[in-house]
Order: C-alpha cells, then sequence, then structure tokens
C-alpha cells in the first residue's frame, strides 16, 4: 500500500492512496485533522468487521453506528490515551450474544487500526442493540 500527501495551501493537504482515494485534511479546522481522521479509521475498519461478523453470523442487521470517545494527552504530542468506541446496532431480532462476539473479535482480533494502537492507546468498547 502506498499514498502521497500533498500540500495545498495553508495548513490543508490532500492525501491519495495508490488506488486512486482522496481526502482532504486541514490542521486550520475546514476539513478532518489527521487525529480526527485516524479516529474515523478507527470507527470504521471495526464496524466493518462487526458488520462482515453478524452477516456471516445470519444475523439481520440493518444499521450500525460507531460512536467514538476520544482522550488525548494535555502535552505534546497529544496522541489518543483512551478511546471508547460504542456500537448502535440495528436489525431484527438480533442476538446480544452475537453483536457482543463481533464487537469483541473486531477489538482483539480483526481491526487492523484497533490493533496498530494497541498497546499505547487504551480501547474500549460497548453496545447497545435497537430493533
Amino acid at each position: 500500500m502506498k499514498a502521497t500527501v500533498n500540500w495545498q495551501s495553508g495548513m490543508k493537504f490532500v492525501g491519495e492512496t495508490d488506488s486512486g482515494k482522496c481526502i482532504e485534511m486541514d490542521g486550520e479546522g475546514s476539513q478532518a485533522s489527521p487525529m480526527e481522521a485516524v479516529l474515523l479509521a478507527v470507527g470504521a475498519c471495526s464496524s466493518i468487521d462487526v458488520v462482515e461478523i453478524l452477516k456471516k453470523s445470519r444475523q439481520a442487521i440493518t444499521g450500525c453506528e460507531c460512536q467514538l470517545d476520544a482522550q488525548r494527552a494535555d502535552e505534546a504530542p497529544r496522541v489518543f490515551t483512551e478511546i471508547h468506541a460504542h456500537y448502535v446496532v440495528s436489525g431484527e431480532n438480533l442476538s446480544e450474544k452475537h453483536v457482543q462476539r463481533a464487537v469483541q473479535l473486531s477489538a482483539e482480533k480483526y481491526c487492523s487500526v484497533m490493533l496498530m494502537l494497541e498497546g499505547k492507546v487504551k480501547i474500549t468498547t460497548s453496545f447497545t442493540i435497537q430493533p
């Protein structure tokens, strides 16, 4: 995997992956900051796992929202110290056991973004099921 980040102006940058996908980032607030992009990557990566695992378990999932709450160090470098991911999963007759297992497997085995942060960031998870 390769990517390029190009400075546009001010503190605005555009990142482009080798597959041609682009993301704009800005250190002044007009776009997502790089740290916000990392936080979003945690939620997206893990949510992909949760949805995929539940579908493979033949659960009738209709929605998955990952609500993220992160804490950062007060001093530079202002790294993440804690991230909590709360999943709001909806569907018909979802099994609590299956949802719990999907969230756990994502956090402990499959989410490469979460696992990359392991040992440096305290990551916790929770979930609720909605019909």
